[in-house]
């Protein structure tokens, strides 16, 4: 057992306040690590935690079962992607409130009792965010407007990289705010989003069709559609590594974050937007290949990396072009609807 501690968590309690969901594939000491920060910042309400598992094969269910025994555990026999596996999650939850928590995320300060108190004092939010750490404490930025044209030219051109100060060249990642207000926004990153049951019974879950990335915009999008708020406060903070669920697959998941946007667009905009955001996704990924080509060619120690970011790149960008459906990890299911 190690010398963590075995963890029971009462779920005998009533009612629960909110049911934590953590999805998580293949990364095991990174789920550990969050499930304790939770039992240790988590206090003075009642919660249950249920985690998902995406057909693992490090031994996370078994670490989960020996270190946390009062977790309820979904054992899924095949990867079933993020948003199905939170559904499924979300249709045993008992709480009045639904929190997504990424499995690379360490609870900070009881941050999960600050944002309840929050939502409590907000009837009409259907979502609320916290602030987001990196590992080394600098800001990470969790709220976003939805997918456009505007934005994802915006984004193909780094002008708002260039600009970071300007709320027009920066408007699609907030990049002028410094996150220490209360705010409405339109996207709060499912990294940690804490949403209102009731809200939930009104909109509905997430749509699978995404897979993964793109559920947040969607479903903010659905609920404030609905005459719900979505919410930022920077009461409670978490860390968030990024990425590490991901990074098993990097160039799949870097063609699913642009495809997801792409059926954000064909879903919620109009028809004769989804052929040009089409082109300004391609040319995202093309613009990138001459820098990526060139610091192959100058930095030896970087050529592996960089000609396979490359491909990535090029092979995306004709994607799009040619079929942007092969972007997407469940093209087969997507295909049946758009």
């Amino acid at each position: 057992m190690g010398d963590v501690p075995v963890v029971t968590i009462n779920q005998d309690l009533h009612p629960v306040d909110v049911s934590i969901i953590v999805v998580a594939w293949n990364v095991k000491k990174l789920l550990q690590d969050c499930l304790e920060s939770v039992v240790a910042q988590t206090k003075g309400m009642n919660y249950e935690i249920i985690y998902v598992d995406n057909a693992s094969k490090d031994g996370s269910v078994e670490m989960v079962r020996q270190r946390f025994p009062g977790v309820r555990i979904i054992e899924n026999s095949q990867n079933n992607g993020f948003i199905k596996a939170n559904n499924q999650g979300i249709e045993i939850a008992r709480g009045r409130y639904v929190l997504l928590l990424n499995s690379d995320t360490l609870v900070l300060d009881n941050a999960i009792a600050k944002t309840i108190t929050f939502a409590d004092a907000h009837p009409d939010a259907a979502v609320v965010g916290c602030r987001v750490l990196n590992p080394n404490r600098t800001l990470q930025r969790n709220c976003f407007m939805y997918p456009s044209l505007l934005n994802t030219f915006l984004g193909a051109t780094y002008l708002y990289k260039i600009f970071p100060r300007s709320r027009f060249f920066g408007r699609e990642r907030m990049t002028w705010w410094a996150f220490d207000d209360v705010r409405e926004v339109e996207t709060v990153c499912g990294c940690y989003s804490l949403v209102r049951r009731k809200a939930i019974e009104q909109v509905g879950m997430m749509d699978p069709t995404y897979f993964v990335y793109g559920d947040d915009p969607d479903w903010c999008y659905r609920f404030r559609k609905a005459g719900w708020r979505v919410l930022f406060t920077p009461d409670g903070e978490i860390i968030h590594y990024g990425g590490q669920n991901t990074k098993q697959m990097a160039s799949t998941f870097r063609w699913q974050l642009e495809g997801s946007k792409l059926i954000f667009m064909r879903l919620h905009c109009s028809r004769w937007t989804f052929p040009i955001a089409r082109l300004l996704v391609a040319l995202f990924f093309l613009l990138r290949v001459p820098y990526w080509s060139i610091v192959g060619a100058l930095r030896k120690e970087q050529r592996a990396k960089s000609f396979a970011t490359v491909k990535t790149y090029s092979v995306g960008g004709l994607y799009c072009i040619m079929d942007w459906k092969k972007l997407l990890m469940n093209k087969d299911v997507v295909g049946d609807r758009l």
